[in-house]
């Protein structure tokens, strides 16, 4: 009977599966790729003044349209170089570091946030650790908790774990259609729950991480519809979509108080916690 059930249940998980592989294929346009095209004037700026630069994490600052915006970004790495480099998309504390850096300074010139993320996870190596990973995340959501500008996050690709949440927890978060946010990957959860890793659509069916799902539950804001495989060649109505977006929301939080910012924050997501979301 319990054959029976996790082979039911593995068959009504294709649909989520699907998402999240497609939110992981290679070709998928990349952090960097959506700067260039969706920013004008992007000014790249590294470093943690701690440590050093993450490559992972691209921030700067830019102009969307006729405003003044800070962009942070995850990338992934568009060739094997860039990859390396980027430890295929999991920060190093540095990288969060940088990211709190920008923050900051957004708040200190009363410009907006843009969070571009695409991540598996933190790097979870040891070397990461010792540099302070887990504190590093932990002070990016305590910073993001009561930043007094706006804070709009998008998910091109992966959301996995806290190495995501720590820029996505803002004050709107925009989902593209194909993928995925959650506490830990499907495989992740498949490995600790039934030591198994091929179960792992079954996991995704128990997480529901999709952007259907997370609208559902009100912790997406809006989703944008994308070609059936998204490449660089054919994101341009995707690009236009996020850039429309993304400025209506920002110019419409632009006009709140940081005081009125802050609470509506904390409204949203208490809330979120009152629906055991």
């Amino acid at each position: 009977m319990q054959i029976r059930n996790d082979m039911q249940t593995l068959a009504e998980a294709g649909e989520r599966w699907q998402k999240v592989a497609a939110s992981r294929m290679p070709g998928r346009p990349k952090a960097r790729d959506f700067i260039d095209l969706m920013f004008d004037d992007f000014i790249e700026l590294k470093g943690d003044r701690q440590y050093g630069d993450d490559g992972a994490v691209v921030a700067g600052i830019a102009y969307l349209d006729n405003m003044p915006v800070t962009v942070i970004g995850q990338h992934k790495g568009r060739n094997f170089a860039e990859s390396m480099d980027a430890h295929f998309g999991m920060p190093h504390p540095e990288g969060y570091r940088k990211s709190l850096r920008l923050m900051r300074e957004a708040e200190k010139f009363r410009r907006p946030v843009v969070c571009i993320i695409d991540t598996p996870g933190a790097y979870p190596g040891i070397d990461a650790e010792a540099r302070g990973q887990g504190a590093a995340i932990a002070a990016n959501l305590l910073e993001l908790s009561h930043l007094k500008t706006p804070v709009i996050g998008i998910i091109i690709g992966e959301g996995g774990s806290g190495g995501a949440l720590a820029l996505a927890m803002g004050d709107h978060l925009i989902m593209l259609e194909n993928t995925y946010f959650s506490v830990i990957s499907p495989e992740g959860c498949a490995s600790i729950l039934w030591k198994d890793t091929s179960l792992a659509p079954r996991a995704a069916e128990s997480l529901k991480p999709t952007a259907a799902d997370l609208k559902k539950m009100g912790i997406a804001d809006s989703i944008i519809k994308e070609p059936q495989n998204l490449t660089n060649e054919n994101m341009g109505r995707v690009v236009r979509e996020l850039r429309r977006q993304v400025y209506r929301v920002a110019h419409k939080l632009m006009l709140l108080t940081p005081e009125e910012l802050i609470e509506r924050r904390w409204k949203r997501y208490s809330s979120m916690a009152g629906q055991g979301a």
